[in-house]
């Protein structure tokens, strides 16, 4: 099966609709899928929903599609560092849904593992719980304590980024690029990756493999990218 594309556009063909709902990759502006959330905007598709750690900042990563009105709705962690974000949601344009990040990397995973759901401590007491069945279980302790019920993520499309890939799809993420980028992968119908470096089969160590290409539906090379600096910190001149 031949899964390598010739560029985003075309290793989105025949996927995309209104409406969908959209695991993404990334964190910040590490890891983020550039090339195909660029072909995602250009094909003028609306209504979608994104489960993604956060949106990027403005005009880049998701916040393209934030700045087109193409995103009805976010599922999130962190939305600090975009603008535009934070206008649509106080305005009432963008429905969000708060998630902590590790239960966001769960309901991932979940769905990835075809798990409908699982119950969690965090968000006990807090906005996150309301609206959700609440259970009690013991602790390591015997005492029993609240817990509630979170759903796994069943996406219609997953897009990520990696490091290198071979040709059969089998992928290899990079440091920090590995945060959500492998449980998003797994939790959508149809798994698209862009890739920096597409290697020959066997090239890559089956102990470092992070994804199998079992996961992987298509592949495109995104290479060359630019170093992005999602916020800039940088030390005061010593005095003289």
């Amino acid at each position: 099966m031949q899964k390598i594309f010739p560029d985003a556009s075309a290793a989105l063909e025949g996927l995309l609709k209104d409406g969908l709902l959209i695991a993404s990759g990334g964190f910040g502006l590490c890891g983020i899928p550039e090339r195909l959330l660029d072909a995602i905007r250009d094909s003028g598709v609306k209504d979608l929903t994104f489960a993604s750690n956060n949106a990027g900042i403005d005009n880049r990563g998701i916040g393209k599609l934030l700045r087109t009105k193409q995103v009805k709705k976010m599922i999130s962690s962190y939305v600090g560092e975009n603008k535009e974000f934070e206008r649509q949601f106080l305005s009432g344009e963008l429905e969000v849904e708060f998630c902590p990040q590790g239960t966001l990397a769960e309901r991932m995973r979940a769905g990835g593992a075809g798990i409908p759901g699982f119950y969690t401590k965090t968000g006990v007491g807090t906005q996150v719980a309301e609206g959700k069945e609440v259970k009690q279980f013991p602790n390591r302790d015997g005492e029993m304590e609240d817990f509630i019920l979170e759903r796994g993520i069943f996406a219609d499309l997953s897009i990520v980024k990696a490091w290198k890939a071979d040709e059969t799809g089998n992928v290899v993420f990079r440091k920090t690029a590995q945060n959500f980028n492998q449980p998003a992968a797994t939790c959508g119908k149809v798994c698209v990756v862009e890739v920096e470096e597409i290697v020959p089969i066997g090239s890559l160590d089956p102990d470092a493999i992070h994804l199998p290409g079992v996961f992987v539906n298509r592949l495109v090379l995104g290479a060359p990218y630019d170093k992005q600096i999602e916020f800039r910190t940088v030390r005061e001149p010593a005095a003289a």
